[in-house]
């Protein structure tokens, strides 16, 4: 029953640092003018027709993935701090991830 419960751990660490790298490689793969179009989702124009300061942040992170610079700026100028900022995240989770997923692995006797 341990050698189950350790093993399926194992899996379930494993499809979450293959979560870790599909996800960003995903929205690399997409077109930098994927989400370009389109109404929005953002909370604040939708119930008080109010910009905030995240809107634009999705198409300027994709632009910006995308070294279009100067049109991820032009979406949100707070790109240059929330991009670097992101991956750092993702690369200390990814880093986390990695050490759970080798203590994770069953022993085999």
């Amino acid at each position: 029953m341990a050698t189950t419960t350790k093993s399926s751990k194992h899996l379930i660490n494993l499809f979450n640092l293959c979560w870790l790298i599909a996800l960003p490689l995903a929205v690399v793969l997409l077109p930098a003018d994927f989400f370009d179009s389109g109404r929005s989702v953002c909370l604040s124009i939708t119930l008080f027709d109010q910009t905030c300061y995240g809107c634009g942040m999705t198409r300027a992170v994709q632009h910006a993935m995308h070294f279009d610079f100067k049109t991820a700026y032009a979406f949100n100028p707070l790109v240059g701090i929330v991009l670097p900022l992101l991956i750092l995240a993702w690369g200390m989770e990814f880093k986390r991830q990695i050490k759970i997923y080798k203590k994770s692995r069953p022993q085999i006797n």
